[in-house]
């Protein structure tokens, strides 16, 4: 099954790229990953927070050192939830029968109905564990490989990385997140993240752009680990903000740069002289049709700005709140016409998206190296 969905994918992903392609995402969420899971704010020392991730249930919280923790929510004697027990910072009890497990590790300590003559190994039983860090304001959770049906847990093996954070260049910046759920598939969240030719219409502003300012565009892209660049570059002309930057930072050049990495990182870095901005956007999938958007930006341009970090979010939030908007309207179509006409140059991101990822399943299904879908660098030209 796994061998005809990665041929599928890389058929239509990697060939004719500069025909209309007609393409069914196959909302395959890709494990072995680090996932965004909850703002570190919403994790209380001493409370439990339920989340999920590629349809997997998680309980989250922090020991009583602020270290954060993730387990499996699901008890394994009797599957009781174990967000709905009690954590005392260092072990979650489940509240059906009382038994209790490491925070960190998920082994059992406890199973209060043994008696003295019960000899039975409960530190041989784990609730599951996930691998956790927090960076940048965020929880995050690596989620691997599922292993063999009915198998059981045993104590997380280490991630082979540590989890993402975001680029910073001086000691002194602001922060500030955004997060917002989307109604349709990884696949789309990601594929509308990295779109270069819905702005004008989704994204209008008097501050930021309108359709009346569409002109041609060109832009150079080269190939990276487990992903594609857009090459440093100057920014749009036609956006009131970066007008402004250019103004306050007095910099002989103002440059960009886009990274895009499997499986659903998109970072952006804009130099101008001492100062920039950087931000890290995820879009994680929840279940097959529902994904979330998180954006953390650091930044030290305009810091003595009063309430920076606000008006930021504000600007954040207004464009969120339209591709969720979209993403809304779009998942009705969805429901009637699942596939999707992609066209040269504005769609070849989405191809290599879907390249990407039909070469990374390859290659976990062979023990290859994945195929790269770029064999070099390319320039792509379109109208926004």
């Amino acid at each position: 099954m796994l061998t005809a969905i990665c041929s599928t994918l890389r058929l239509n992903a990697m060939t004719e790229l500069e025909a209309p392609q007609r393409q069914t995402p196959d909302s395959l969420m890709l494990r072995g990953f680090w996932y965004r899971a909850l703002p570190g704010g919403e994790v209380d020392p001493g409370k439990l927070q339920r989340a999920v991730l590629l349809e997997t249930p998680l309980v989250i919280g922090r020991d009583v050192d602020g270290k954060p923790f993730a387990l499996h929510d699901a008890c394994p004697h009797r599957g009781m939830p174990l967000s709905c027990g009690w954590f005392d910072g260092q072990q979650v009890e489940c509240s059906y029968h009382g038994w209790k497990f490491d925070a960190h590790t998920g082994q059992c300590q406890l199973i209060p109905s043994l008696t003295a003559e019960q000899t039975m190994r409960v530190d041989r039983i784990y609730a599951g564990s996930y691998p956790c860090e927090e960076r940048d304001d965020y929880i995050w959770v690596f989620i691997p490989e599922p292993g063999p049906a009915g198998a059981g847990f045993t104590k997380a093996a280490e991630p082979p990385i540590p989890a993402p954070q975001i680029e910073k260049f001086t000691g002194n910046y602001k922060i500030a997140y955004l997060t917002a759920d989307m109604p349709v598939s990884v696949d789309h969240g990601i594929i509308g993240l990295m779109d270069p030719a819905h702005g004008p219409f989704v994204h209008q502003a008097w501050w930021w752009r309108s359709r009346h300012s569409i002109h041609d565009k060109q832009k150079n892209f080269e190939p990276i680990a487990n992903g594609f660049r857009m090459s440093a570059h100057t920014p749009s002309s036609n956006s009131a903000p970066y007008k402004l930057l250019r103004l306050y930072a007095d910099a002989d050049s103002i440059t960009t740069t886009i990274d895009f990495v499997l499986p659903n990182m998109r970072t952006e870095i804009i130099r101008a002289g001492k100062y920039w901005f950087s931000s890290l956007t995820t879009v994680t999938p929840i279940t097959r049709d529902h994904c979330r958007i998180d954006v953390v930006a650091c930044w030290n341009i305009f810091r003595w700005v009063p309430f920076g970090p606000s008006l930021l979010k504000f600007i954040f939030a207004k464009f969120v709140e339209q591709d969720r908007h979209t993403m809304e309207l779009q998942a009705e179509g969805l429901r009637h016409n699942p596939h999707m006409m992609l066209i040269d140059d504005a769609d070849r991101p989405a191809k290599w998206y879907f390249a990407l990822k039909a070469a990374h399943l390859e290659a976990k299904r062979t023990g290859a190296e994945p195929r790269h879908p770029m064999s070099g660098p390319v320039t792509l030209k379109w109208r926004s």
